[in-house]
């Protein structure tokens, strides 16, 4: 019996091995177009609101002084960033120059409340006595309006810089400290058992196990935290609060100037956008493991 030699069976092309070679590239190209479809979805929202924005004027169904026209607010988007006729923008101080004041003095309020709001949380999510009593007290600060306590910080530090940035403190400070003890509370017990079998003990557990693990939910609640004190820092800033955007939008007020009021507004929302990317970025590169959120 003669054996034929067969030649060997070459399997063929995986159907999904080509996409597989070229699979980023592809990926990238789809990522690109799917950024310029919600881009322009987005500058279309934009157009639509404008339009309509500029219809409600041209109807006339409020006065001008009470709703002025996009036009009108860009105008003043640009006097409130240039030196026009002698003036330096609105009170005296660009625009630019009010944000930077309220971006520093946020960045210091909400500074000094993680420095204070993550040892609290964390003192709050492990030791139960500690949570009895805290927690009751972090949870009446976040009920109260920034406006209930600046009266009482402007008769305790006067009207400088003081009652604003501890106004800012006190608005951020509770959602830091109870995000941090929710996410202490919330690491498994699988990684604290782990933890325990390799000898750890309990400041080992606390800052090489749980804090770590809670780290993604932290950084959340900084960036709400942040939110928080850029909505208080109208409030904050109604007292002596120029330059300020806050204090350039109240001096706007008292004489009507909507369409200050309206630009002041937009700069904040803006950078507030801004501002927010910033801090997703960060903790995109700070917990790479979370993903993109």
């Amino acid at each position: 019996m003669t054996l034929v030699d067969t030649p060997d069976k070459v399997p063929a092309p995986s159907a999904t091995a080509a996409p597989a070679a070229s699979g980023p590239p592809a990926r990238r190209a789809w990522a690109g177009v799917a950024a310029l479809r919600w881009t322009a979805l987005r500058l279309l929202a934009l157009a639509v609101l404008l339009a309509a924005w500029q219809a409600v004027v041209a109807a006339g169904v409020w006065p001008r002084v009470l709703v002025p026209s996009p036009g009108e607010v860009w105008g003043a988007f640009v006097r409130a960033s240039t030196v026009h006729d002698g003036v330096r923008g609105v009170s005296g101080h660009l625009l630019v120059e009010h944000l930077g004041v309220s971006l520093r003095r946020i960045a210091v309020g909400t500074g000094y409340a993680t420095l204070v709001g993550v040892p609290l949380g964390l003192l709050i999510g492990v030791v139960k006595p500690l949570a009895v009593v805290l927690e009751p007290a972090v949870t009446f600060l976040r009920t109260l309006p920034p406006l209930a306590y600046l009266s009482l910080l402007v008769i305790w530090f006067g009207i400088d810089e003081s009652p604003k940035i501890w106004l800012l403190l006190i608005a951020a400070l509770p959602p830091i400290a109870a995000a941090t003890a929710a996410a202490v509370r919330g690491v498994p017990d699988d990684l604290v058992e782990a933890g325990r079998a390799l000898g750890a003990g309990r400041t080992a557990l606390l800052f090489a196990i749980r804090l770590p693990a809670a780290l993604p939910e932290i950084l959340t609640g900084v960036r709400i935290a942040v939110g928080i004190a850029y909505t208080s820092v109208v409030a904050a800033e109604t007292i002596n609060g120029v330059p300020g955007i806050g204090g350039m939008i109240r001096d706007a007020q008292r004489y009507n100037q909507t369409d200050v009021v309206i630009a002041g507004i937009i700069a904040i929302g803006l950078s507030g956008i801004a501002l927010d990317a910033l801090f997703r970025g960060a903790e995109r590169i700070a917990v790479p493991w979370r993903g993109r959120a």
